[in-house]
């Protein structure tokens, strides 16, 4: 489980009854879908002829973009940890990491499951010897991109959960 037993009000929506702004809330969603994006070979090269990962990615998109309802989105990403079930390694976190972009349409916070996935299938793609530094160049490359708008929430939220996500954020 990568959600803390408490959760930060500045990853809920203000109509939930936290302080995160909607216009925020889309560029987390849209910031996770280019981690998962960005690994999202490695669970293709597995499975060429199935979608599910990659759609899921394209709807937590489409709803950051205000073109689908939550719950499409929450749905695709579903299907995307389904196509996870049967997988081990970068494949499986990589599937994962497509899911956990398309749930942050629903809970914000899995914004750093995408990314924290994508870590994890880049250290697992990786020879052994290299894992870890590979793991830490993701974590980097994860980081350059972050909107200037929302960098120190995941920032800081990523300081938070790093003992929930296996450590992948110490980059």
């Amino acid at each position: 489980m990568i959600l803390p037993d408490i959760r930060d009000p500045r990853l809920i929506t203000i109509r939930r009854g936290g302080t995160l702004e909607d216009a925020d809330h889309h560029l987390l969603a849209t910031w996770a879908a280019d981690c998962a994006g960005h690994v999202l070979e490695l669970f293709e090269r597995e499975r060429p002829g199935d979608p599910r990962p990659r759609r899921a990615i394209e709807l937590g998109r489409a709803w950051a973009r205000g073109e689908i309802r939550m719950t499409d989105a929450r749905s695709a990403g579903g299907h995307a940890n389904a196509a996870a079930r049967d997988l081990r390694g970068a494949p499986r976190f990589a599937a994962f990491a497509a899911a956990q972009a398309a749930l942050v349409a629903h809970v914000a916070a899995h914004d750093l499951g995408a990314a924290a996935y994508a870590i994890k299938a880049v250290r697992e793609a990786a020879p052994q010897h290299d894992a870890g530094a590979a793991g830490r160049r993701e974590c980097r490359w994860q980081r350059d991109r972050l909107p200037p708008a929302i960098r120190e929430l995941v920032l800081d939220d990523q300081q938070a959960r790093n003992d929930i996500c296996w450590f992948v954020f110490d980059c």
